[in-house]
């Protein structure tokens, strides 16, 4: 019976209770050791009655084995593993090895992925509980799979209960909802430990703060408390660790050599049996230690009273005793890369053979996606070797892995030490590219850059050298150098000649004229000849640079180029992503579609790459789908546009990621044109000037000159206004493309009174997909063409600009568009709002997949969901448009099954 936990007991009561009804639910719950952590969780099994039960221990022999609490957890709920998705069934098996490693190395989130579809379908026939104790002490692999499925539980009928130490580290105490146990009461402690005085039991719950666990060890050591000076508190953990050390100590030596084989290796009697057996120990000398209370053998195995137990027979170990219990643990075990996990912990100084071993460890970790545990395997065999070159190597690889699993303060401080050690060329150069790629990322563009170009500068590789640059100019894009950049394009058209693989050519091409446009130094063609060449199948493989190809496209901004086919092509290409990419590659495809008509799906797009930033910790990506969200959303006249983008200003301020500076300035400016109000527009723009000119940026598609001019001219600043036309119609006309040619020949019309420049732009427009520049220019015009007098004529632009920007709900321009027109003694006919317009952006992705014709597993397994959590969605949706049907919900949403 669970003694003083009623309140804990309802939170848990009612979790369940949801369970059983389809209201998914997870909980953290903490506290010190002895508090009760594992008698709540025994309890919750309790009251999951008629729940399925997958439960897992993490244990502390086991936390650098790949997947091992995973697989613990999971294994009674693997007969459905054939019924998730394909990609999901291979990423999982690989995971757990369950079958041959793939080529290819898992993403430790599509290991997440497929936890969360094997979950749901196991519940699908019954509710389930997961139940996970010690979760400090998982593998962190396991770890991150469990917590990116708990983030996803919605609408499913899974409880999951993770129980974990108290001020230890692990991944769950990111986000999860949380109980924090504290002592029990004084009048449930005399209920623990009745067969005391009262006044006894005061005096030792005061002494314990009503830990349970140590009621009790005090209680059978009375004398311990007489030996406390009054009113001290104990240190409980400390204090329960002494106890149990002092009661294995009483033990015989057999008995104690026994209970550290066994807090050293997995609790399997038959093989903590074998290794006493390498030690001329009998195992069953731990019948003693049963008896003391601290193991019980049950079902084969060796069971600790508390973790307490186990950690504080290693610790207090003697350190020779320890390594000699490894090397006969390690003789033992058949399992290769636990054999090599105990050697390390057996040998003194370096060890080449060793640290072998430990390699080929980190490879089987890596291909499984445990990048983490692998990170540690490599760290150690770079420890343990010999010669520097090897130690270096090692180093750099433990680097990448931890990168690989999102640890970007150790990547870099395993990089550091690699480089310290002055390794062979290609060794630093691998080192510094990773840097490179955790600075893009997660640092400051800045020393991305310079980290970067200084590599290529040493590399005697033509083909290594341009990927360092290639990188660099991605760097230089954030940070808005086009000098730099522009000095980088040079140095990878140099190099160019001398490659011969079409992957890097295409890839050399694409940026070099990137860094050209940034410096309004042509790159146009350049960019279009890279897209018209054959695909490449190594850039296709190459997760980190693939979206440089729609990247590029963007900014030619204009129709053909294959734009439309190779933004299909990515679109499908999504499901093969690395997770950890995804976020810049929703960036790019939202930023595409705010270019055309498509601005829900970028709302989309943009929602999700931020929300994938977050959990992935790349703040540069989040920064940058926040700048594009921002920018749409100020487009639509939204004041969350303002929160979006001082967020965003805030992190570019601190990392230097000039382009979200730029874009969220944009927006800022943009929402108050868009209000009608263009002195509180001014300022924005005007620093947005001023910084595109500190960063040498002449790219005029990031200019807000044609929005100046307009804002010049409301104010009655002729003058100011037909000078900025001017010279970004210099701009644009260098750079030669019609987005750039359409909105400088409006910016002339407008200053100018131009007549031809207004029909010039119409004519540039044809060529683009911007259904807002378009509808801006209409209502320049019929504006321009009301003030002339020549009202029909006005009419005709002011009523497709009022459908331009209705149809966009960009509702702030269309009112003024509608002003205008009834300036002309027209009346606006203004689109009716459609329900679809109150979907939220993942209910309208849920629904555009399955009006596409997916099917709701698929769309789950698409969007990293479970199936009852689309089906959630979904009802939202029917509900909001009032229908029943996928052909209604197709219909709805304009598309085609």
């Amino acid at each position: 019976m669970l003694i003083g936990r009623e309140a804990e007991r309802r939170v848990i009561e009612q979790l369940v209770a949801g369970a059983r009804v389809g209201a998914a639910g997870a909980l953290l719950v903490t506290g010190e050791p002895g508090i009760g952590k594992t008698s709540l969780l025994d309890e919750a099994a309790e009251l999951a009655g008629g729940l399925r039960i997958l439960r897992a221990r993490g244990a502390e022999a086991e936390r650098e084995l790949p997947f091992a609490a995973l697989l613990q957890l999971l294994r009674p709920a693997l007969s459905s593993l054939d019924r998730i998705p394909g990609p999901q069934q291979s990423a999982l098996a690989s995971a757990l090895a369950l079958r041959p490693q793939t080529a290819t190395p898992a993403d430790r989130f599509a290991v997440g992925a497929a936890t969360l579809s094997l979950i749901c379908r196991y519940a699908e026939d019954a509710p389930l509980a997961l139940i996970i104790d010690d979760a400090h002490l998982l593998d962190r692999p396991s770890a991150e799979a469990l917590l990116f499925a708990a983030r996803r539980l919605v609408a499913d009928p899974i409880v999951m209960l993770i129980a974990a130490r108290a001020h230890e580290p692990h991944p769950f105490e990111a986000d999860l909802p949380r109980l924090e146990l504290n002592g029990i009461t004084l009048e449930a402690a005399q209920q623990l430990v009745q067969h005391l005085p009262g006044d006894l039991v005061e005096q030792l719950y005061q002494t314990v703060a009503g830990n349970p666990l140590a009621l009790l060890e005090l209680a059978d050591d009375p004398d311990r408390l007489h030996r406390t000076p009054p009113g001290v508190p104990l240190p409980v953990p400390a204090m329960l660790a002494e106890a149990f050390v002092s009661r294995a100590n009483r033990l015989s030596q057999d008995a104690r050599t026994a209970l550290l084989v066994s807090a050293i290796d997995d609790c399997e009697l038959g093989a903590v049996a074998r290794a006493c057996a390498e030690l001329g120990v009998d195992v069953v000398v731990l019948e003693e230690a049963e008896a003391a209370g601290l193991v019980a053998i049950r079902e084969g195995e060796v069971v600790w009273r508390h973790p307490l137990v186990r950690s504080a027979i290693y610790t207090s170990a003697d350190p020779a005793k320890r390594r000699t219990a490894h090397r006969a643990v390690a003789r033992t075990t058949p399992d290769g890369d636990r054999r090599a996990w105990h050697l390390s912990e057996a040998v003194l100084g370096a060890d080449d053979e060793v640290a072998a071993g430990l390699v080929v460890a980190a490879e089987h970790a890596a291909s499984r996606g445990a990048h983490a545990v692998a990170a540690t395997a490599y760290e150690r065999a770079g420890r343990l070797s010999q010669g520097l070159q090897d130690r270096a190597l090692r180093l750099v690889a433990a680097g990448e892995a931890a990168w690989s699993a999102g640890l970007a303060e150790r990547a870099e401080a395993l990089l550091a030490d690699a480089l310290s050690l002055q390794p062979p060329l290609p060794v630093k150069l691998r080192a510094h590219e990773i840097r490179g790629d955790i600075e893009v990322k997660c640092g400051s563009p800045r020393r991305a850059r310079d980290i970067l170009v200084a590599a290529a500068a040493e590399s005697t590789d033509p083909e290594v050298a341009t990927g360092l640059l290639v990188d660099a100019v991605a760097a230089c894009f954030r940070l808005c150098d086009a000098p730099a950049g522009l000095e980088i394009a040079h140095e990878i058209d140099r190099l160019r000649p001398a490659i011969d693989r079409p992957g890097p050519r295409i890839m050399s091409m694409l940026a070099s004229g990137v860094a050209k446009v940034l410096a309004g130094s042509g790159g146009t063609d350049q960019i279009r000849a890279a897209i018209g060449l054959e695909p490449s199948d190594e850039l296709d493989r190459d997760r980190r640079r693939q979206v440089w190809m729609v990247l590029a496209a963007l900014f030619l901004r204009e129709t053909g180029t294959g734009r439309t086919l190779l933004q299909q092509a990515m679109l499908e290409r999504r499901e093969e992503v690395a997770l950890g990419t995804l976020p810049g590659l929703l960036f790019v495809l939202a930023r595409d579609d705010a270019t055309t008509d498509r601005w829900a799906d970028a709302e989309t797009s943009y929602d999700e790459g931020i929300r994938l930033s977050r959990e992935t910790g790349q703040t540069t990506e989040l920064a940058m789908n926040l700048a594009g969200l921002a920018w749409l959303w100020s487009h639509q006249g939204r004041s969350e546009c303002q929160e979006v983008a001082a967020e965003c200003l805030r992190i570019c301020a601190e990392q230097e990621i000039h382009l979200g500076t730029l874009w969220s300035l944009f927006a800022l400016g943009d929402l108050e044109l868009g209000r009608g109000d263009p002195a509180a527009a001014l300022p924005q723009y005007e620093r947005l000037v001023d910084v595109l000119a500190e960063y040498g940026l002449k790219d005029p598609d990031l200019s807000p000159a044609p929005e100046l001019v307009e804002v010049y001219l409301r104010l009655g600043r002729v003058e100011d206004a037909k000078r900025v036309a001017g010279e970004h119609s210099a701009l644009a006309e260098a750079k030669g493309q019609p987005w750039s040619l359409a909105r400088a020949a409006r910016a002339r019309g407008v200053a100018g009174d131009s007549e031809e420049d207004f029909h010039l732009a119409l004519s540039r427009h044809e060529v683009t997909l911007d259904a807002f520049e378009l509808a801006r220019t209409r209502l320049a015009y019929g504006a321009w063409l009301r003030r002339v007098r020549r009202r029909v004529d006005a009419r005709t632009q002011l009523r497709l600009a009022v459908e331009g920007f209705d149809a966009l709900g960009a509702l702030g321009w269309a009112d003024q568009a509608a002003a205008e027109l009834k300036a002309t003694g027209e009346t606006a006919r203004r689109r009716v709002p459609s329900t679809a317009d109150e979907l939220t952006p993942q209910e309208r992705q849920i629904a555009v997949l399955l009006a596409d014709g997916h099917s709701i597993r698929d769309a789950a397994a698409r969007l990293f969901l479970s199936p009852k959590t689309v089906e959630y969605h979904l009802r939202k949706v029917y509900t909001k448009l009032g229908i029943h049907s996928r052909t209604e919900l197709a219909e709805q949403l304009g598309r085609r099954t």
